[in-house]
């Protein structure tokens, strides 16, 4: 069963070392656990519902809170503190493209918000009930996941927006195909949330973040219906793939998605770098990126997450070993790990491991063979379970993302995670904070910041903490001329900073656009331009 107030699968727990434990406690000082609120709780936390009866709608208390919150930190603390505000007054399943515009013309009939859910993992509020004014119906497109069509000609493949991504893949891998796209959230995503938020994989060197993959699909709107046909390119005017792309919601509901294809690689390998120093280590994985060689992934994290790496990764006479070897190559305090993946034929994976190596040892790499990207691979979709596991020793953990130009890299690191200390000196708290660049372009790079800080154990200061935090690195990524998202879209926690990003013209065709889809403003309102936005 899937936990409902936490990450992932409840019968699954990923354990935290002592020593790790202890090395939280020397940075942050010792916490104190707390009670979450219990499923009872919070299940009669639900008022009752003001939707009419429908055949596609559960009203239940049950249902309803497992399907009202997302992944974020705010959600987390409403969950588990139990001071949910808003339930969403129903929960739809659809299972076909007919089903979803029965419920569009239901809602536009009684007067109902609309909120399209995939797999619930959001951690920007795409998912969440803004405000009570007017009955919110949210849509579940889980039950819409079967492989509809595969074309190995052209290797396109088109599934129902619902499908998660192991089973996505599980549905390509008996044809002899993948996609290739793996987010961290990909146990508990969907293709179509991963096209609606402009998703990325850990391997989109080689197979493309998700508006690359994307070559078509159906949209439902309060409209009408939306046909996308796939083409290899097209000159034809305005692209309208990228009117759907990132839309979130706003303009209908994804219900099919045709997705370009590739064989399953022949041979994957992921090897481990250190570097001395950080300078080092950017310029190394700049030339690596510029260099456009057939590698699958690049990930380079700075001193601070590769100490905690180390640190949680257990195997403590191992780890010293490595740490003595590394020290003798002159990778001491400040060194750096880079992970490098390529995935292909034997051929193309190992001439690509081959030139990424030797630029590396130009800038002092020192390659310790595959064991620890390997490692790396078995855990990389277990590792975020580590949220649930720290929460119950009283530490939460958050994350921001970015992108910005080469010239800008090294300061938005040093400014996030500024910009996160200060936050926290103000309520005299400390913050364990270290980053990662987890996308790798020629013109520049993602920054992903993580955030390690100490539960108070009262919900309103921990929301206000965290609200903090969220404004100051938000306001410092748009200071210094970053994306407000590489990777997990806008909802309601990033809207506040999108006309920073798209100007005011911009930011207006894109309300223009939302209306014409929906003239009477029934899909997930507040989400993508905020609340004074949405009622321009």
């Amino acid at each position: 069963m899937r936990r409902w107030n936490g990450w992932g699968d409840d019968t699954y727990s990923l354990p935290v070392q002592p020593q790790a434990l202890k090395f939280l406690q020397q940075r942050l000082g010792e916490a104190t656990p707390f009670n979450d609120a219990s499923w009872d709780q919070v299940c009669l936390l639900v008022p009752p519902s003001r939707l009419p009866a429908h055949p596609l709608i559960d009203t239940s208390a049950a249902t309803r809170v497992r399907y009202s919150r997302g992944q974020s930190l705010p959600d987390w603390l409403a969950l588990r503190y139990g001071r949910i505000a808003h339930f969403p007054d129903g929960v739809a399943f659809p299972e076909s493209s007919a089903d979803v515009r029965n419920l569009l013309a239901w809602a536009q009939q009684h007067g109902v918000a609309l909120i399209p859910y995939g797999g619930g993992t959001s951690v920007a509020g795409h998912i969440n009930v803004v405000d009570s004014a007017q009955p919110v119906l949210t849509v579940v497109m889980q039950r819409m996941c079967q492989l509809i069509s595969l074309d190995r000609q052209s290797q396109l493949a088109s599934f129902g927006a619902g499908v998660f991504g192991p089973d996505l893949e599980a549905q390509l891998r008996a044809y002899g195909y993948t996609l290739g796209h793996f987010p961290q959230s990909f146990e508990y995503s969907t293709l179509g949330g991963w096209v609606v938020t402009r998703s990325s994989g850990q391997q989109s060197l080689r197979y493309g973040r998700i508006e690359q993959l994307f070559a078509g699909g159906r949209l439902e709107t309060p409209a009408g219906s939306l046909q996308l046909p796939t083409f290899p390119a097209s000159a034809a005017g305005p692209d309208l793939r990228e009117w759907v792309l990132g839309s979130e919601g706003r303009l209908g509901i994804l219900t099919e998605a045709t997705v370009r294809i590739s064989p399953l690689p022949q041979q994957e390998a992921f090897h481990a770098v250190f570097f001395p120093d950080w300078e080092q280590a950017q310029a190394a994985v700049q030339q690596i990126a510029q260099s456009k060689l057939p590698l699958s992934m690049l990930r380079l994290s700075n001193a601070t997450e590769t100490l905690t790496s180390l640190t949680l990764a257990g195997h403590a006479s191992l780890i010293r070993w490595l740490e003595r070897y590394l020290s003798l190559r002159n990778c001491k305090e400040q060194k750096c790990l880079l992970l490098i993946g390529a995935s292909g034929s034997r051929t193309q994976v190992g001439f690509a491991l081959r030139a990424a190596l030797a630029i590396a040892g130009t800038y002092r790499g020192v390659h310790i063979g595959k064991t620890m990207g390997e490692k790396w691979k078995q855990g990389r979709f277990r590792n975020v379970y580590l949220r649930n596991t720290l929460w119950q020793h009283g530490y939460a953990i958050d994350t921001v993302e970015t992108a910005c130009d080469w010239p800008k890299v090294r300061a938005m690191m040093q400014g996030v995670e500024l910009a996160a200390q200060q936050s926290f000196a103000e309520s005299g708290e400390q913050v364990h904070t270290y980053t990662h660049l987890s996308h790798l372009y020629a013109q520049g790079a993602s920054v992903y910041t993580t955030f390690v800080y100490r539960l108070s154990g009262d919900y309103d200061t921990d929301l206000a903490r965290w609200t903090s935090l969220k404004t100051r690195v938000s306001e410092t990524i748009v200071r210094l001329g970053g994306t407000i998202s590489h990777q997990h879209g806008v909802g309601r926690d990033h809207a506040p900073y999108l006309q920073a990003e798209k100007g005011e013209l911009g930011l207006s065709a894109l309300r223009t656009l939302a209306r014409h889809f929906d003239p009477e403003r029934h899909m997930n309102p507040g989400k993508l331009f905020d609340t004074a936005q949405d009622a321009s």
